[in-house]
């Protein structure tokens, strides 16, 4: 599993910047995965979008249920695993649900939030520290990861990586982030 997710969230972004152009530099900053949520999206359009970043060398993981292009899928934390052998992820805020996630088999779990976000202001309170260390799955860090020094903390706390959406997704400049992201979680 790649140290840094990127989650997308096409109406945190700049006006006049797509949601392609911010994942083609989160891409050319060297992340390789990305969360593809827009649940808006039918699962036509999602499927379309999926395909066009995987085209483009991402490995993509959809929100939710499954869509053409994906090669997995991340649950929220009360949906179903899936049984057709699709690799799967899931949403946890406690390492109870994160324990839980390992027994049913998950391949990675985002815990969340791990600081104060602006994504998503009152959302919490953060998880604590020690709640991301001691897993058998690899644990990433969601929420309030917003500077390579969150990154780092995160790591330091026993998490594998950081997911990140608002930081990179409002980001001036998206492939400098993302390789201050990569370097401090190495």
């Amino acid at each position: 599993m790649p140290r840094v997710l990127v989650l997308t969230d096409r109406a945190q972004l700049p006006l006049g910047r797509s949601l392609q152009a911010t994942l083609a530099a989160c891409a050319d900053g060297g992340l390789t995965h990305v969360v593809l949520r827009e649940l808006d999206l039918s699962d036509d359009q999602r499927g379309a979008l999926a395909e066009r970043l995987a085209a483009r060398g991402l490995t993509v993981i959809a929100a939710r249920r499954p869509v053409a292009g994906a090669t997995a899928v991340h649950l929220a934390a009360d949906q179903d695993s899936p049984t057709d052998g699709t690799p799967w992820g899931r949403s946890c805020h406690s390492a109870d649900e994160v324990r839980a996630a390992a027994a049913d088999e998950a391949a990675w779990v985002t815990l969340s939030p791990f600081a104060p976000t602006a994504s998503k202001p009152g959302y919490g309170p953060p998880v604590p520290a020690h709640a991301f260390a001691g897993h058998t799955v690899p644990v990433y860090a969601l929420g309030g990861i917003t500077t390579p020094a969150d990154a780092e903390r995160a790591v330091a706390a026993g998490a594998h990586g950081v997911a990140v959406m608002g930081a990179l997704m409002r980001a001036e400049d998206p492939t400098a982030l993302a390789r201050l992201l990569l370097g401090a979680v190495a």
